[in-house]
């Protein structure tokens, strides 16, 4: 008997210590932008995986094994010698004009995230332009609770939207935007 009293307590106690102590979400991003260019002239400028200088954050782009599958970049940003993202390519199709990537290596403090995979695809619009999106998904980057400001779920949303963001805005400027 006593011992069930004792399984009681402790079951009392640790489910609801359980359901506090969770870990972070994965969030989400996903972002477009409708360009007056065809699908063919904006897959020419963002299609290759190992040239990201359409990006205006990217100072420079190097990478191995060009367009297929577990090909790898390293994105340089802002200037010579500056901060560095490390990039493995998972899916890649000319044919549908979209390619997946991984992030395998970053500073926290250059892009707040964690598990970082994203989707970059071209679709063509009814009136002859396209659509391009730019989706990701992605960990905060601090995995454990009670994160610091700079590392929860609303610095990395916020990072990953501005990354996005920026570039999708270079290519609507340089294609045209279409209404």
């Amino acid at each position: 008997m006593r011992y069930l009293k004792f399984l009681g307590v402790l079951i009392g106690v640790l489910i609801p210590a359980m359901a506090l102590a969770h870990g972070p979400t994965r969030q989400k991003v996903t972002l477009a932008i409708d360009v007056a260019a065809s699908p063919a002239e904006v897959w020419e400028v963002i299609g290759n995986f190992q040239d990201m200088s359409w990006h205006p954050a990217v100072h420079s782009s190097t990478g191995d094994g060009g367009n297929e599958v577990d090909a790898t970049r390293v994105l340089t940003l802002g200037e010579e010698g500056g901060p560095t993202i490390s990039e493995i390519l998972y899916k890649y199709s000319d044919e549908k004009m979209s390619y997946s990537y991984r992030i395998t290596d970053v500073l926290v403090e250059v892009l707040p995230v964690t598990n970082y995979s994203s989707h970059l695809t071209v679709k063509p619009l009814d009136d002859g332009g396209s659509q391009i999106e730019w989706r990701g998904a992605f960990y905060r980057g601090y995995p454990n609770n009670d994160p610091p400001p700079e590392l929860n779920d609303e610095a990395a949303i916020a990072a990953v939207t501005g990354v996005y963001q920026a570039g999708l805005d270079a290519l609507a400027a340089r294609f045209g935007s279409s209404n």
